[in-house]
Order: C-alpha cells, then structure tokens, then sequence
C-alpha cells in the first residue's frame, strides 16, 4: 500500500502543490523500483536516436560548411566547350574571383613508360576555396600551399611516380612538352570520382598548355569556370546562370560535383538509423509494459485516495507531472549517454569522415527528448490515465472497476505523432515506413497467430489429466490468455528486432558485399577500336586475364520521344536535364547482361528496331514501354520503339549501358569497344605493355574506389555492432517487463495450488513448460517476422538481393524458449519461495 498524503481537505490544490505531491510520488515510485523498466527503456530508445542523430548532425552540417572547398570554388560551372567571356565578365562585374580550370585525359611518358594521366591545367588563384597540399617527394610531410605549379613545371600524384619510375626532379613529357616534375600532390580539394579524376593527376600551369599541343579542333575536355564571393552575389550570379545557360553547360554542387561523399555517408546513416530505430520500436514495447504494471500494482492507492476525496482531475494532474518528470529526466539522461556514444561512432567511422566536425547542434538533443516525451504519450499515459477512473468502491471490491477500450484513442494519437518522429529521424520515408509498417503489422499478426494458438491448447487440456505439471501450464496459458498474448507478442517483437539485427549485420550487410566481390573489376578499358578487338582479347588472355568481354558503344544523342523533339527546357528536374543535354553512351546486343534483371516489358526482339532502357533513366524522363525515341549518331537518325526497362546492378563494377538496341540498329554505326576485367597486383604491368602496343587505347584504374567501398562496409559494420548494444539491452527490458507484469497474478495462483496440494517442483516444472510454450512461439513468429522485413529492407531501401536461410528460424525458436527460460527464473525468482499463507493474506 502506497503512503499518499492527505488530500481530504484540499480537493483542488493549486499547481505547485500538486507539482510537489507528483515530484514526492516520483521519488517515492523511484525508491520502490516502480519505474526502473520505464526509466531504462526511455534511456536506451532516446540514447540510440540521438548517438547516430548527433553523429549524422555533424557530418551533414560539415558537408555544407566545406562544400565549397570540395569544390574548390562557391561555384562551379562545367562546360565541354569554352567559356563564354560574357560568363567571366558578368562574375567579375558581381565583385566575384574567378579562375578557370582545363581537363582531359591523355598519356604522357618519360623514356620507354608511358601512363594515362588525368590532366589539369590551372590559373592562378586556383583553388578558390580550400587549398592544395603538397609534398616534396612522395610519403614526405605535406602541407597546404595557395601557388600553383611554375612554368615550365608540373604537379603529379606520388602514384605516378611509381608506375614510371620517376622522382621529384625528372623530366615528364606532356604532348610535345618537356616539363619538370617540382611538387608530389597529397590532397586536391575539389577532385571527384568521376574516370577522369581517376587516373593519376598531372597539374600544370594554364600558360604551358598551348606548348603540349594536346588542344586541337574535336578534343574532349573539360572547362570550368570557378567563382568565389559574398553569399549574396553568388546567389545572384547562380540566378543569372541559370537563365543563360547552354547546351553542355551545368553548375555543379555538392551532390554533382562530389556524389560519391553524400551517397557514401547517405548509406551508412541509412544503416545506423535502421539500427537506432530497432532499438526504439523494442523500447516503446517495454514502456507500454512497463507502464500496464505500474497501472495495474497502483489502483488500490489511487482508490484509496479517492476514498479520502481526491478528484479524477487531481489525480490526473498528479499522474502527468510524475511521468513528465521522468520523460524529462530519462531523456537528459538518454541524451548525454548518445552524446557519449556518438563519438565513439566518430571514431569508428574516422576515415569515412575525413574533416573537423563542428560543434553538434541542438536538433539531435530536441529528437531525442521528443522520443522519450512522444514514447509516454504513445505508450505509457493511455494506461495511466485509467488510474483517474479507478473507483472507491475497489477498497472493497476488486472487480469494481473494469477497464475498458477508452484509452484507444490515446494510444492511436500517440501512435501517429510516434510515427511522425520516427520519420523525421529517419529521414526516410521508405525507411522509417518499412520498419514501423512491419512491426505494427508484425504485433497484430503475432497477437493473432497466439490467440489462435491458446483456443488450441484450450481443447488439449483435457488430454492432459496424467501430467499434473502439463495440465497446471495449459491452465495458466489459457487462464491468463491476454497475459500470454502479450508475453508472446513482446517477446517475439524483441526477438524480431534482434533477429532483423543479426541479418542486417550478416544477411544484409553481406548482401551489399556481395555486390561487390573480391574479384569485382578494378580496370576498365575503353576505345578499342573494331579491327583491334581480338587482338586485344589474345594480349589480355595471353597474360591469363580472363572473363575479358568487350561491349560496344555507340555515341548518340536523343533528339525526340514519339515525334516529339526534347530538349533540356522540356523538363523540370536537373537530371532529365542533363541527361537530354549530353550523348548517351548507347550498346547492343543479342543477350541481356547477366547484371541486369526485366522490370516490365520483354527483351529485345531480333531484327526489330528496339531499345531496352534502364528503368531509372525511363522514370527520370517519363518515357513508357512503347514509345518511339529517336536518336542522333554521328548525323544519322533513326528511331526505336522502347520494349522493356531494365533494373541495372551498377554496384558490380562492370560495364553496364542506360541503352541497349538491337544489333541490326546500330552494328554498322561509329564505335569503339569497351570492356571491364579484374587485373590482379602483380600483374601490373600487363597493361603499360598493352597500350605501348596500342597507343589509342586508355585505361581507367578503379582500385582506388573498390578500396574505399570495401572501407565503408567494414567500418559501418562496426558501428553497426556497436549501436547492437542499444537494441540488445532494449530486448533484454522487454523480456523482463513481459514476465514482471505477471509476477503478482502468479504469486497468487502459486499460492492457491500449493494450499490445494500441489508441490512446489510441479508448479516449477509448469512453469518451466509454459516459459518453453510461450518462448518457442514467440521465436518462431520473430523468424517470420525478421525474415519478411530484411527481405523488404534489402529489395526496397539498400537495394540488393539477400540470401534468406535456415539460421534465423533455429536461433529463434532456441533464443526464444532459452530467453523465456532465464528471463522467468530472473523475472519470477521468488514466486515459488513465497509462502502461501503470506500471499494469501497479503491478497
């Protein structure tokens, strides 16, 4: 019995008072051990959200701040054609700096090597923003530095000096030029992924590059016009752009000009976010468990209390100051330990994030108290606020009061704004609805496979009247059957969660491995001319590089959809833009790549003029099966009728097109071939020798990136495995909360058949068989469960295929009846020791 104090004769105290009788119920409930699983639930859900929130806070708000130095400019305008000088003239006329920048790749050589180079030719000033580092010969100490390259001199990357045999000094020929190699470039702000910026890089100064003789009529390079200001005027510039842009002109910003940075940081918080959000969906479960307890062990003090004239709005005053309390408390403490834990996270992820991080703001901290505050409202106050109508009459009658669905609007508002949190922490709608969608479905199959499951065991009692202890277990599980549809429900959600866990960290996280193998390709080579294909193939064959597969590809451009002529003003979003501005890199053959998979229609007919397209670029620019796209290669149009789209693994490495026609459309067009093969380590030099004895050939080195993928996997791993430690203690507090919330009405039916004669080893084996019952159920639906939605997740949001297998079901099953097992004797330990007549009376 709780001691209240006496509210007879102050029926409606003022606010302070009542503050202070629900901060004295606080500390009372607290010192009891009323609200330990309550108070530890909210910290583990609000510590998950805002360790990644804090962490994802961080790096987005680092990328805007840097944006500019990894572009080295405020903006950046690419162009394969000149500049305009009105471009440069407007700028200046702005108060803006601009420089330009030249780039293409071309060989260059020193003696008997030659090696392709990503040519970068600069004026001074460059970069804008940020700053070159450099060093005086390769693994030496390296510093910032705002020169560029002297004339008659070039910058390299240390990796060219190795390939030909070169030290800082050494002359390098660049074209017809001769220039010395003065600086090893370390770092380069504004370098990008793309194959150009691939290859090892030569800089040089933008007055040296007419003596190369590299620029002729037709060569593709690449100019840049880079500006750099007050935010007001490059704004204001950016506007003017984009009112007089041309074809083959594109700003360029973060997301273009550096993918590769927002895309890998993207996936890893996709990951971390689905791990947090695991861990709050279990917590939520035991808040609302823990809260029923609290309900159901606190009617009597309320009851008494309404006996001596406490009103249901004091009540109800009293209630929501207490638990707003310990929202608030639980949430500061919830904050500070994902404080915590976030930089662990920074630590672990510490080559991914590769830049001082700002000072973490305070949207995390706000996520993290609305969590603890909206997991109350939503799972929690539905089931105190029917403390408020507890009658007087239960003083001296227990079934005075019966508690009826009123709170189900309360758990449904709750619900929804949960809903919206959890949306906004995840950033995802698809994310945050797959994971939500599935639990909630998840929690109302599972109660309903287990109500079926205890109308089953109702009709088998009667089988077991010679097995005392079997027939004590299905009387409990039928008897107490809301309590057992709960226990069932809570326990398979937390297996479910720990289960989706394991195969995110194995199934899924393997899965996204997968798709990029050990063997993946790391070199690709394009512009094999026809009449060079086979001997090709031999020289590669020769050297025992195999599975070499040479493609063709035709350059083209489209120039009208069903009749229609496109062009970039005919769209509104910046990729069909892009896409209808540029040549598309068009392929045919007979046989669909073995990395692409049908999405709608059917592969190519032969003989017919057709085009299968990637489904990604039919979307972007809203072209269906059957409509007519009209192309422009070299002078010559001809039309296609679109037969299927196609879902493209790009994740693989190997050569993949947007397009592919029928070999009778463009087999007699200008080509060149191209092929992707993996070139182990030690047979580096097979390729310096191919393009000696092929000069027009080029080769792109990819290692760098299938390095830095292959980082990324192993290191969001580990930060995987270490927010599995928020999931695992949220799943060890919704077995406990499970089993505590039926420990009195055990105590009781415990006592009641020990008086009757039972022995205590047969109310224990019972026990032990219905912990067993409701362990193995609960573990085969988590199985199910966990199944369904990493199979979901895989499909619909990291996109790649997983391998489901046998594990998950044995490990359930067994973690299920393991957990129910030790959780009870943890959660229950007494129950049995108790004597009869001390909880009888105590009833």
């Amino acid at each position: 019995m709780m001691d209240f104090p006496d509210v007879s004769r102050a029926r409606r105290p003022g606010f302070w008072t009542t503050l202070a009788l629900g901060a004295r119920m606080m500390m009372r409930d607290a010192r009891a051990g009323e609200l330990r699983l309550l108070v530890l639930a909210l910290v583990v859900a609000v510590a998950a959200v805002t360790s990644v929130g804090f962490l994802a806070d961080r790096v987005s708000r680092a990328l805007e701040r840097d944006a500019g130095q990894m572009l080295g400019a405020d903006l950046v305008l690419d162009a394969d054609e000149p500049v305009p000088g009105a471009f440069v003239d407007q700028a200046r006329e702005r108060g803006l700096e601009v420089s330009s920048t030249w780039q293409f790749p071309s060989m260059v050589s020193a003696g008997d090597g030659a090696q392709l180079a990503a040519l970068k030719a600069v004026e001074p000033g460059y970069p804008l923003r940020g700053a070159l580092r450099v060093a005086d010969a390769p693994f030496n100490p390296d510093g910032p530095t705002r020169d560029i390259p002297p004339e008659g001199a070039v910058w390299v990357d240390g990796q060219l000096l190795s390939l030909l045999g070169l030290k800082v000094g050494d002359t390098l020929n660049v074209g017809d030029a001769h220039l010395r190699i003065d600086r090893v470039i370390t770092y380069e702000p504004d370098r990008g992924m793309q194959f150009v910026n691939v290859a090892p890089r030569v800089m040089l100064r933008a007055s040296d590059l007419p003596a190369t003789g590299l620029i002729a009529p037709g060569s593709r390079i690449g100019y840049a016009l880079l500006v750099a200001g007050q935010p007001d005027a490059v704004a204001d510039y950016s506007a003017w752009l984009g009112q007089h842009l041309k074809r083959g002109q594109k700003v360029a910003t973060l997301e273009s000009g550096r993918p590769e940075v927002r895309r890998t940081l993207d996936r890893a918080q996709r990951f971390l976010s689905l791990v947090a959000l695991l861990a709050v969906l279990i917590s939520a479960v035991a808040v609302a468990l823990a809260a029923g307890r609290y309900m159901t062990r606190h009617r009597d003090g309320i009851a008494v209390m309404r006996c001596l004239g406490a009103v249901q709005s004091q009540i109800a005053r009293m209630l929501t100051l207490e638990f707003a309390l310990v929202g608030l408390f639980a949430s500061a403490a919830g904050c500070l330990l994902g404080y915590g834990v976030h930089q662990v996270l920074v630590m672990v992820l510490g080559s991914l994030i590769d830049t001082a991080l700002p000072a973490p703001s305070a949207i995390p901290a706000l996520q993290g108290l609305l969590t603890g505050l909206l997991l109350l409202l939503g799972f929690a106050l539905p089931a105190l606020a029917q403390l408020r109508h507890v009658p007087p009459a239960r003083v001296l009658r227990r079934d005075a009061d019966v508690i009826g669905a009123r709170s189900a609007l309360g758990y449904g508002v709750g619900a929804a704004g949960f809903a919206l949190l959890i949306w906004w922490f995840a950033g995802d709608a698809r994310l945050g609805g797959v994971v939500a969608g599935g639990f909630l479905g998840a929690f109302a199959l599972f109660a309903l496979v287990a109500w079926l499951c205890i109308l089953g065991l109702a009709r088998l009692r009667g089988l077991a009247a010679g097995l005392p202890a079997l027939r004590f277990a299905l009387a409990g599980v039928v008897r107490r059957r809301a309590a057992t549809i709960t226990q069932v429900c809570a326990l398979a959600v937390g297996l479910m969660a720990l289960l989706l866990l394991a195969m995110t960290r194995t199934d899924l996280i393997q899965g996204w491995q997968r798709t990029l193998p050990p063997d993946a390709p790391n070199r690709f080579l394009i512009n094999v001319q026809p009449d060079q294909r086979q001997a090709v193939t031999d020289a590669l064959s020769r050297e025992g590089v195999g599975q070499v597969v040479l493609s063709p590809m035709v350059r083209g451009r489209l120039i009208a959809i069903n009749g229609k002529p496109v062009g970039p003003d005919d769209y509104e979003e910046p990729r069909a833009k892009r896409l209808v501005d540029r040549e598309f890199n068009l392929s045919y053959g007979e046989q669909m790549p073995s990395s692409n998979r049908i999405e709608q229609g059917r592969w190519l007919k032969p003989g017919a003029a057709e085009v299968s397209l990637e489904s990604g670029l039919a979307k972007t620019l809203g072209i269906k099966l059957g409509d007519k796209m009209t192309f422009d290669v070299a002078g010559q149009q001809f039309e296609v009728a679109v037969s299927s789209t196609r879902r493209v693994d790009w994740d693989t490495m190997r050569v993949n097109f947007f397009a592919i026609l029928t070999p009778d459309t463009l087999a007699d067009m200008p080509q060149s071939w191209i092929t992707s093969f993996y070139l182990p380590p030690e047979k580096a030099q097979v390729l310096p020798a191919l393009v000696r004895q092929f000069p027009n050939l080029t080769v792109f080195d990819v290692g760098a990136i299938l390095q830095q993928l292959q980082s990324v996997l192993n290191e969001v791993g580990r930060a995987v495995q270490l927010l599995f430690l928020f999931t695992l203690a949220a799943g060890v507090l919704v077995l406990s909360a499970a089993l505590t919330a039926t420990r009195d009405e055990r105590m009781r039916e415990a006592a009641v058949l020990r008086a009757l004669g039972a022995t205590r080893r047969q109310l224990a084996r019972s026990q032990r068989i219905e912990l067993w019952a409701v362990g193995g159920l609960a573990g085969l639906l988590a199985a199910a469960g966990a199944s369904a939605i990493a199979w979901v997740l895989s499909t619909q949001v990291f996109d790649f295929t997983i391998t489901l297998s046998l594990w998950p079901w044995l490990v359930g099953i067994g973690a299920g009846m393991l957990g129910a097992w030790t959780g009870g004797a943890l959660a229950l330990r007494g129950v049995l020791r108790t004597p009869p007549l001390v909880t009888l009376r105590e009833t």
